[in-house]
Formats: structure tokens, C-alpha cells, sequence
């Protein structure tokens, strides 16, 4: 059953130009529809967010970021975003339309990808993030629902839905989101999200292409992120053998538990799969793994597809000029035989004529009155200057004042707007005004150095410039809060939109002093007096203090903070107990090995009488007695 045909939205206009022709998927923000822009008439994707989520005003703000963001990432590998409106209770975009498939179904069809088949799609997908980080922006839920692999094989990213400024992620209060299959370590601890979260998941994705599986599994979701944070993603050799080691060298960059241990971002990861691919011969890269599926979907001659022929769909032949629809050609036409006539008086046939006359008179000049004199002004959007004249010519149309002006989105040359809009109805010979884009303006970035970060974006946006990612590092000479430098330097010119990153200073930094093992009250003394803030954490631990101590500190000794940060403090709740296991008469060795097997350590008493002996003749806690876990047990030795 066709579950599109229950959707109330399909076959319905929105904001009087997208015409919803049927469902593609549905998400957890959005449902996405293939549409018809009536205006321009194109097929486009019509991603439209959940009516019960409209009035939310934080999806709201997140599904327009969406827009705003792509809508300045021009790049071939990302899905394009056209527009953005609301028409009643439903909130959309328009976006850039894909037919294929997504990775996810490649994934499922052909189980592990070649080497070169994994590669051909993770350099473009690395390559349209890397415009998206240089722009300033996270994708943040980098997943293989989420890359798209058109008919033509082109790749693109699509479903920026959670992209963020890198700036405004150096912590998240509420649900983590991406999908946990694919969430970096300080996504999962922190919430904190920077391209390194980016690099990670297009790790644990290369894995998944190179193995058919993915890294980390479990019952749970709970039992994932645990392993996410901590242990390391397998080299995927360990599942494929013979795979080449500049692969599993590739993941293991990728997918380092560290952030500051992988690829800044995803060109500096491109820059190494590149450098990796010049390596490997073609045995390596056309190693066809052994959790391939479906072989018999192959393409002959073509080792580097990787679209099922099954998810391909042949073009449909053209109709030819004596062939209809039902597959018949009419190639004879019969006529019928002459019907006899009979004379009519001659002037009944001239009032009959004059009649007709008359009445076609007032036909025609009721139509020209209501559309005769009328016309539609056509698409010109994205027109070079040369066709839109062409096609106003074609319309009986006259070309209007041209205004020029510059627009990042839209090519130098071509039409960004006409007045009357397209579609508009229009008298024939009328003038169509047209805006022709002058392309990207440049800018000069301005000096902010020792400004407080607020004050710097505002300067940065009066120039036409966009704030992208901040970064904080300790500085003894720059007040905390104020910048100490951007990337590109004062003075550096750049496009009109550009994001200009910001380096803002800690202020200086404050040694955290150890206080474990302290009492709390004294341990709050320290830290206060450092300039630090106290935070009891609520649950105790086991460790080797006594009960009410400071079992551990977070940040520990050594760490440097800034003056106001919060050390959170964990309390003991004394030593753990365990059994002493009875080693009497055992020999030293499996003394030893029991006690040690308990949790406890072990000092030998020899005497003079047990220089040479080998039998525990007593212990210092009886066996069956207990002992805090990690303590000392003495064995006496005759």
C-alpha cells in the first residue's frame, strides 16, 4: 500500500509555487517530498519540518540555520538549498532534488565495498565538509543516511539540519544529537562539537564501507557510547584480511579517542586519503573483501561502481512521432465516404456567414480585453544576462532598466531577480526589469584584536563578514574574553559572507592544586583560594582514602584552568573490603597467586629461619578475615 496517498500534504501547493507530488522519508524533524517548482518548473526536494514542532521555537531557529548555512556552502558534493518559507502551520526548504540512492543502501545491497569504491566516495564526501568547516560550520551528524549517490554517481552531502557554528558548541545542555553509531567521544562526554566530531564519523563510515559493519555494537544505546568512549575502533584489517595498513592507518587517525590526536578537520583528513590512495597498487584497491554481497549486481568492466544495478533506473525511450502511449503505431489514417448535400437558398447561406461573423467579432474582441493582450513574464532566475533578453524577446516583451549588484549565491552574469516576478501576468510589449548579480564582493577583514568577543562579531557582520569558529586559549597579556587574534589575519581581503575564525583568550592560567586525600572543607579552602570554584560531586567511590576524604578531583593536579573555573570533587567512601584468601602452608608461590588474585599486595617475612624455605607458616590477617582491597598481606616463611 502506497502510505503517500494518507499524506495530506501530497497533491497540495505550498506558499502558492511548490506543487508536493509524493513522499521520499520521513525523519525526526522532517518529512522530505519530491515536488514541482510551478514557477520555474523543476523538480526539487521539498523537506518540510513536523507541524507539532513549528511552534517550537529552537527547531524552528535549527531548521532555518539549515538554510542559511547550506545556502553559503557552494559547493558540487553538497545538496543545494534554493529557498526557505512557511505557509501556515508548515515550515520548509526547498532543496536540490537527487535521484539515486543513499549509503546506507548501497551498504545494505553490497555488504564491504572495494577499497577504491570506499574510497571514490569518502573523498568527496570529505570534500564537501571541508568547505563546510572552512566556512565555519559542524555537520555533526555525519551518518550513511545522510550521503546521497545520484544516478550519475555524483556524491553528495546532504541534511545539514544540525549544522552549528563551530562557535556555539563548546557545550550542549539537552539531548546529544547525531545518531550513536557514529558520535565522537566528546560529543558523548562534553557535548562539545568542532570538525574533529566530523573526521570521527567519516572514520567509523570508511570503517563501515571497508567491513560491512560497524565499529562498535551492543544491546544498548548506552552500551555504544560506552564503547565509543572507551575503546579504540578496530583496524578494520582485523575483519578483512590482506586489507591494506595505509587503511587501517586512515582509520585509526580518524577515529583516534583524542580529538587532538586526529585531522584537524575533514581537508586535512582529504589531504591524507589522498596520500594514502597514491600508496596502494591496484590489487589493494580492487581487493574485493569477503563480507561482499550480491556479486551478481557487478557491472561488468567497471570496478569502481558501486550503485546496484537494481537501484538504477533505466531512462524511459521518447514516444516517437507515429507511436503513442500504448505502444501502437498508427501508421494508417481511413477516411469516411462523402456525406451528398443539399442546395440551400443563397441568401439563408449569406445571413448564416454574416452570423458567424458577428459572433466571431465579439469573441475576439472579448478575448483580447480579458487575454488577448495579456502574457506571463518567463524564467529568468540563474539566466545569463544574453538569454534572459532572448527569452523576454521570445515573450513580446521589452528588457527594462538593469540593475547590478553583488550576490555570494549567485553566479557573476546572471539573473538573481526580475520585476515582474516570473510568472507574473504581464501586457505584451510591457519592460521587464532585471537584477544581474556582479558576483561575490570582496572585503577587507578588520583588526579585533583586544576586542571583547561581542564587540568583535558586531564588527565582523558591519563588514559583511560572518563570526565562524572561536577557539580559548590561555593568555597573560589579553584580558579573558577579548580576542586575541583571527584566521585570516587584519587586513586579509575575502568574499562578502565569509567566516572569519576567532582566537579568544582564557586570561591566565591558574594550577590547580591536589587536594585528594583532604578533608572537604579543607579542600574547598585551597581551591577558593586559587581562584577556583567547588562543586561535590553526589556519588561516593571506593579508593584507598578514608571514608569522607577526597577520593579524586576533576581537573586533577597538574591541569591548568582559568581563574572561576569549577574543580569537581569526588568523596571517598573508604576502602573497599574483600576476603583474605588462607595461604597457610601453601608454598610462595601460590600464596602469591591467591592473594594477589584478591586485590591485595604481598610482602615476604623470611627471618633467618626463612632464607630457604618455601612454606607460609602464618599471614598477617587471617584467612577468611577481611582487608581493604589493595592493602598490604605479609606471609611469614620457614
Amino acid at each position: 500500500m502506497d502510505t503517500t496517498l494518507q499524506d495530506p500534504l501530497v497533491g497540495q501547493v505550498l506558499d502558492g509555487r511548490y506543487r508536493v507530488d509524493a513522499r521520499i522519508a520521513v525523519g525526526g524533524m522532517a518529512t522530505v517530498y519530491r515536488a514541482l517548482d510551478t514557477r520555474l518548473d523543476r523538480v526539487l526536494a521539498l523537506k518540510v519540518m513536523h507541524p507539532t514542532l513549528a511552534a517550537d521555537g529552537t527547531f524552528v531557529e535549527r531548521f532555518i540555520r539549515e538554510a542559511k548555512s547550506v545556502a553559503r556552502l557552494a559547493h558540487p558534493n553538497v545538496v543545494q538549498v534554493f529557498d526557505q518559507g512557511t505557509d501556515g502551520s508548515y515550515v520548509y526548504l526547498a532543496m536540490e532534488y537527487v535521484a539515486g540512492c543513499t549509503l546506507r543502501d548501497v551498504l545494505r545491497e553490497r555488504g564491504a565495498l572495494q577499497p577504491r569504491a570506499a574510497l571514490d566516495i569518502l573523498e568527496p564526501v570529505l570534500a564537501a565538509l571541508g568547505a563546510a568547516h572552512r566556512a565555519g560550520f559542524v555537520h555533526r551528524d555525519m551518518k550513511p543516511e545522510n550521503v546521497l549517490i545520484g544516478d550519475d554517481g555524483r556524491v553528495k552531502v546532504a541534511d545539514f539540519g544540525l549544522v552549528r557554528s563551530v562557535d556555539t558548541v563548546t557545550s550542549t545542555t539537552g539531548a546529544v544529537l547525531g545518531t550513536v553509531s557514529y558520535l565522537a567521544p566528546e560529543q558523548i562526554e562534553q557535548g562539545t562539537a568542532d570538525p574533529r566530531v566530523d573526521v570521527y564519523a567519516c572514520g567509523v563510515v570508511f570503517y563501515e564501507m571497508l567491513t560491512g559493519d560497524k565499529p562498535h555494537s551492543g544491546d544498548s544505546p548506552a552500551l555504544v557510547l560506552y564503547k565509543h568512549i572507551h575503546e579504540d575502533v578496530p583496524p578494520p584489517s582485523a575483519l578483512v584480511p590482506g586489507l591494506a595498513p595505509e587503511l587501517d592507518r586512515l582509520v585509526a587517525a580518524a577515529t583516534a579517542r583524542t580529538p587532538e590526536l586526529r585531522p584537524q578537520d575533514a581537508v586535512a583528513l582529504l589531504a591524507r586519503v589522498r596520500e594514502a590512495r597514491e600508496g596502494l597498487s591496484a590489487e589493494q584497491l580492487d581487493a574485493v573483501p569477503p563480507q561482499a554481497l550480491s556479486a551478481e549486481h557487478d557491472n561488468a568492466g567497471d570496478r569502481t561502481s558501486v550503485i546496484p544495478r537494481s537501484l538504477t533506473v533505466p531512462r524511459p525511450l521518447p514516444v516517437g512521432e507515429h507511436e503513442s502511449l500504448d505502444g501502437v503505431r498508427h501508421t494508417s489514417r481511413l477516411q469516411a465516404p462523402p456525406v451528398p448535400r443539399r442546395r440551400r437558398p443563397k441568401h439563408l447561406l449569406l445571413t448564416v456567414v454574416a452570423a458567424v461573423l458577428v459572433v466571431f467579432g465579439v469573441g475576439t474582441g472579448v478575448w483580447y480585453i480579458n487575454s488577448g493582450q495579456f502574457t506571463t513574464v518567463p524564467p529568468l532566475l540563474s539566466k545569463t544576462e544574453a538569454q534572459a533578453r532572448e527569452r523576454l524577446q521570445a515573450a513580446g516583451l521589452d528588457v527594462g532598466p538593469i540593475k547590478r549588484q553583488y550576490n555570494d549565491a549567485v553566479q557573476r552574469g546572471t539573473v538573481i531577480s526580475t520585476d515582474p516576478a516570473p510568472g507574473a501576468r504581464i501586457r505584451g510589449h510591457d519592460a521587464v526589469a532585471l537584477t544581474v548579480s556582479l558576483g561575490p564582493e570582496t572585503v577587507n577583514v578588520p583588526d579585533v584584536t583586544g576586542r571583547p568577543l561581542a564587540e568583535a562579531r558586531r564588527l565582523l557582520k558591519a563588514d559583511g563578514l560572518e563570526p565562524g569558529m572561536v577557539t580559548r586559549e590561555f593568555n597573560d597579556g589579553v584580558t579573558e574574553g577579548s580576542v586575541i587574534g583571527t584566521t585570516p589575519q587584519a587586513g586579509t581581503k575575502r568574499h562578502a559572507g565569509s567566516a572569519i575564525a576567532l582566537v579568544v583568550s582564557k586570561g591566565s592560567p591558574v594550577d590547580v592544586p591536589d587536594v585528594t586525600g583532604d578533608d572537604p572543607a579543607d579542600a574547598r579552602q585551597t581551591l577558593t583560594g586559587a581562584g577556583l570554584k567547588v562543586v561535590i560531586a553526589p556519588d561516593r567511590v571506593n579508593s584507598e582514602y578514608d571514608n569522607g576524604k577526597v577520593a579524586r578531583q576533576s581537573p586533577g593536579d597538574g591541569s591548568q584552568a582559568a581563574a572561576g573555573d569549577t574543580v569537581t570533587l569526588t568523596l571517598s567512601k573508604g576502602p573497599q573490603m574483600v576476603q583474605v584468601p588462607d595461604v597457610t602452608g601453601d608454598s610462595v608461590a601460590d600464596a602469591h597467586k591467591a592473594l594477589e588474585g584478591a586485590g591485595f599486595k604481598v610482602s615476604e617475612d623470611r627471618g633467618l629461619l626463612g632464607l630457604f624455605g618455601d612454606t607460609v607458616q602464618k599471614q598477617s590477617v587471617k584467612g577468611g578475615g577481611t582487608a581493604p582491597k589493595g592493602s598490604t598481606i605479609t606471609i611469614t616463611i620457614r
